[in-house]
């Protein structure tokens, strides 16, 4: 198992951001984590990638227990994650960017090395022509891309993309869906919050839907869209589902 969540308890002062959230995540397959804004879904990549420690609850990461780890201690073992606002190094160029995930990820590479690695994810993610710019000249979707490269050169076993869509138009949404599913298929494990429901129920195996910190639903994207819980809480329209579905583009 790539991934085990038992009952994982997440408060900060009074509110209680996640209650008894759990999952087993097979090796392999991409898992959307899907709900409204304030479900809980950051905190909880926050707590699995061991930036808050959990008030309850543990994790375990290809079997072992990391419950509370330091993330740079994760990224040695090989969890990597994307955040939802884009974080590059906007004085470094877009290599010098990759360069930092291959050199502090699983494989700890020298400066020689990592260039090389970063030079075969650029060209992966259709960054190659940019390596040498400054990161903070690049646009929206490319710096999306560049938080991506970054956390691929990393080489994790495990990839938490949190809402790598957002923000793109429907041409770049295509081509991001499109490497996602690339990642998968050179053998990555996934986990994507995502807003953008076709998208992700297209791309998922697996759904597991949040709602004030608490699991409402957990399974195929089928069933989970079709969940009353989760039509309730977060689709709002009960034909929605069939829609997602009926337009989701298939492999």
């Amino acid at each position: 198992m790539m991934l085990q969540v038992n009952g994982v308890v997440k408060r900060f002062g009074g509110l209680q951001a996640l209650t008894n959230v759990s999952f087993d995540l097979p090796e392999g397959i991409i898992l959307g984590l899907i709900g409204p804004n304030g479900a809980g879904k950051t905190t909880l990549f926050n707590v699995i990638n061991g930036v808050y420690p959990p008030d309850g609850g543990k994790v375990v990461f290809r079997g072992k227990d990391v419950t509370g780890l330091k993330p740079y201690r994760l990224a040695r073992m090989g969890l990597a994650r994307t955040h939802q606002i884009v974080r590059p190094l906007n004085e470094l160029s877009v290599r010098e960017n990759v360069m930092v995930g291959a050199c502090f990820g699983r494989e700890g590479h020298s400066l020689g090395r990592a260039a090389e690695v970063a030079d075969d994810v650029l060209e992966f993610v259709g960054l190659a022509a940019r390596a040498d710019q400054l990161a903070e000249n690049l646009n929206v979707a490319q710096k999306k891309r560049l938080e991506m490269a970054r956390a691929l050169a990393s080489r994790p076993y495990l990839l938490l993309l949190d809402e790598v869509l957002a923000g793109l138009n429907s041409a770049e949404i295509g081509l991001m869906v499109e490497i996602v599913r690339q990642i998968r298929a050179q053998g990555t494990t996934i986990i994507m919050i995502e807003h953008v429901m076709q998208a992700v129920m297209s791309v998922s195996d697996q759904v597991l839907a949040l709602d004030f910190g608490q699991p409402i639903a957990f399974g195929a994207p089928g069933d989970v869209a079709n969940d009353p819980k989760v039509i309730e809480a977060y689709l709002g329209d009960p034909g929605l589902a069939a829609r997602l579905l009926d337009s989701a583009p298939t492999d």
